[in-house]
Formats: structure tokens, sequence, C-alpha cells
């Protein structure tokens, strides 16, 4: 299981406020700015975004004008990216029981509940891209145009009103003569 720790979201955090600001065109955007705007010291922003641009996560350049900006789209970098650069790869057990339970025979009782939320934590870093950040629109997944049901007609509360009272007024029966 991948660990999301401090530095892992610290590194999201920088890498998402490049994101935040990605266009084609758009300046280098300084470590000093980042740290600023993050809430986190220059210096550890700087030591974050170029270890990220080794792993081909943010473009750097030094001198006047020089800043980071993203290497690719930000619908290209997922967040499992970050975090794998940042984070711990390890198999940790999540077994309060004891570390010896649960792989050794019968598993505990919250062992599959466990599995099921480490699945679901690594299925969302790597599902989820830096586009969240972006102010650009996220489109849905498009859904084929047999997938859509028909749209339900609009129900008023007077029509809904109208339908009361018509079933609430007797009926006259035929008088038999």
């Amino acid at each position: 299981m991948l660990r999301y720790g401090k530095l892992a979201r610290q590194a999201v955090s920088v890498i998402s406020y490049v994101a935040e600001r990605y266009e084609t065109d758009t300046p280098a955007i300084s470590s000093s700015e980042i740290g600023r705007a993050r809430k986190i010291p220059a210096a550890l922003a700087a030591k974050l975004l170029s270890q990220a641009s080794a792993a081909g996560l943010v473009l750097g350049t030094t001198g006047p004008g020089g800043g980071y900006r993203l290497a690719k789209p930000p619908g290209e970098i997922r967040l499992v990216d970050i975090v794998s650069l940042f984070g711990r790869t390890q198999e940790e057990s999540l077994c309060p029981y004891s570390l010896d339970w649960c792989g050794n025979g019968e598993p505990c009782p919250l062992h599959h509940g466990f599995v099921q939320i480490r699945e679901n934590a690594r299925a969302f870093l790597e599902d989820t891209t830096l586009a969240v950040f972006t102010k650009q629109e996220v489109p849905p997944p498009s859904k084929k145009p047999a997938d859509k049901k028909p749209i339900a007609k609009k129900v008023t509360a007077k029509k809904v009103a109208a339908k009361k009272t018509a079933a609430k007024k007797p009926v006259k029966k035929a008088s038999r003569s």
C-alpha cells in the first residue's frame, strides 16, 4: 500500500498550485510564490519541485523569469504519480488484533474491510488527475447515446394538486328507475 504521508501531501499541494495556473503560455511560477501560497517553506517547495522535475512531472527553469510549470497537461498527471514519488511503498498490516494475525490462517473480522479501503484509496489515486485543480471544467466520462434515458415530463405542484382534486370528487352512480 502507498502511505500518503506528510511529504506526499505537501508535494500534491505544491504541484496542484502549478496545475491551478496551467495554461500553455503562462509564465513559470517561482518556488517562493508557491511556498507562500501553500504556507510551506520556499526551500521545501523548491526541493519538492526539483524532485518532481527529475521525475518529469514539472519543468524548471533558472534565472530571471524562471520557475516551474507542468511538464504535461494536468489530465495526464495522476495523483499516484506524485504520491508514489514522495510516499513510501510498503505493505502495511492494518489488523487491530496483531501483526501476526492476518496472513497466518483465518483473517480477522475486519480484514476484508481494510483490504477494500486500501483498494479504494489506490484506485482514487490512480484515477484522479491534476485536471481537478484546473479552472477548466472537467467533462464527465462520455456515455453512449443508447445509454441515455428519456427525460421525464416536468410535474408541477399545480398538476399534482389537480390530480388529487380529481381523485377526491365523488363518482355519480346512475340511478335505476
